[in-house]
């Protein structure tokens, strides 16, 4: 059987709940294009975000530790793959559009300075006299206008839907400014799923980073109530964390996110 968007289409009309986003009613982008063949308008958002050079660059980009203190850490890059993974799972458990959440997920960081956010900082107040810097706003620029790929436009010609989604990411760290985009409205769902799966990847890869590195010690984690509960469910005693134990509390610890989260949002979407 050959799998043509129109099939494509039909099969989230199918399986999508009533409040996730459908591609066939997307509001389009800002210069008209034909429909591709065989993948969804939210489909070649991803794919075009994939072949990106801003997207490539993540690789160098620091998360917490710079790229050579070791290839066990993490970069932007592998950050933005596991946001992506954790994203995908959650609306596929809510029904939620995952095409359109992997997008937006594979975006959500391009505009990242070097150096994480000490750099971001750094580099707002170098530029303050200029708007300063912000990195959700870079991000835009980077997909809108910045990235050289096509004969008849700028950017990357996304759906209205994706750049949403990216100019209203918000974390502890991000705060979103959505002055074309329906500023007055929260984000879509697949939007949110996305700000909280960057949150749920962040606090638990930057625990296993620090508790690797030495940075971070189980005496530091000891009396915090969801480390003691981690500990509990496993089974685990003693302040020596072996390799094998610190994957285990960082998976359950993600796992038990994603279904808190989950559980709770099916309560809410009722």
């Amino acid at each position: 059987m050959l799998f043509t968007r129109e099939i494509l289409e039909e099969q989230e009309d199918k399986s999508l709940a009533p409040y996730g986003i459908r591609s066939k009613d997307s509001k389009g982008r800002e210069f008209p294009e034909e429909e591709p063949a065989y993948r969804t308008c939210f489909q070649r958002d991803r794919d075009r975000i994939l072949h990106t050079t801003a997207f490539r660059r993540l690789e160098y980009k620091t998360q917490v530790f710079f790229n050579f203190e070791g290839d066990y850490y993490r970069t932007r890059l592998t950050h933005t793959l596991e946001v992506t993974q954790i994203g995908r799972t959650i609306a596929r458990a809510l029904g939620a559009n995952e095409d359109l959440v992997e997008a937006i997920c594979m975006a959500h960081d391009l505009g990242h300075p070097p150096f994480g956010h000490s750099g971001e900082s750094t580099l707002s107040k170098l530029m303050k006299d200029h708007g300063g810097f912000d990195h959700n706003k870079h991000s835009l620029r980077i997909i809108t206008k910045l990235e050289k790929r096509y004969p008849d436009f700028d950017g990357l010609n996304l759906t209205w839907e994706v750049l949403e989604g990216i100019v209203k990411h918000e974390t502890e760290y991000d705060q979103s400014d959505a002055a074309d985009y329906n500023p007055d409205l929260r984000g879509s769902l697949e939007a949110q799923i996305t700000n909280v799966a960057d949150e749920m990847a962040y606090t638990a890869h930057d625990l296993d980073d620090g508790l690797r590195s030495g940075m971070i010690t189980v005496d530091m984690l000891s009396g915090i109530e969801l480390w003691e509960i981690l500990l509990s469910t496993l089974g685990i005693k003693g302040n020596h964390l072996d390799d094998l134990t610190r994957h285990r509390l960082i998976r359950k610890l993600i796992g038990m996110e994603v279904t808190a989260l989950v559980n709770q949002s099916i309560v809410n979407l009722r």
